[in-house]
């Protein structure tokens, strides 16, 4: 009885000890792989800094009034002004149509039906 329980126990041990040893290489991985997502998004976030900087870069007024005027016979844009834009109190909204319900027909609002007709088996 004494040896099956010392057996008992041994195998314990070693599932257990096992065990402890796949968990920890599993852990490792995780950690590895954890690594590896922070530096790719620390990668995109550098990018997109990039990106914006280039962005404004591109997109500055004087940049943009010159490009306009550059091409001004083939894009025939022009340059803005205060005057171009309006007031908010001036667009023309559209008026908002109302159905009115028909008051010769019934309305059923509570979704059953009436017992008069619901057909029988």
């Amino acid at each position: 009885m004494r040896a099956l329980v010392y057996l008992l126990t041994f195998a314990s041990v070693i599932g257990l000890g096992f065990w402890a040893y796949t968990e920890n290489y599993a852990t490792q991985q995780a950690l590895k792989d954890v690594a590896r997502l922070n530096a790719e998004i620390a990668d995109l976030r550098e990018a997109l800094s990039i990106q914006r900087a280039e962005w404004a870069y591109l997109n500055r007024p004087d940049r943009l009034r010159e490009l306009a005027t550059i091409n001004f016979d083939r894009l025939r844009l022009l340059p803005l002004e205060p005057e171009q834009f309006g007031v908010a109190s001036q667009v023309v909204y559209p008026m908002p149509t109302v159905v009115m319900p028909d008051l010769q027909m019934p309305v059923d609002v509570s979704g059953i039906e009436p017992l008069d007709e619901v057909q029988s088996p």
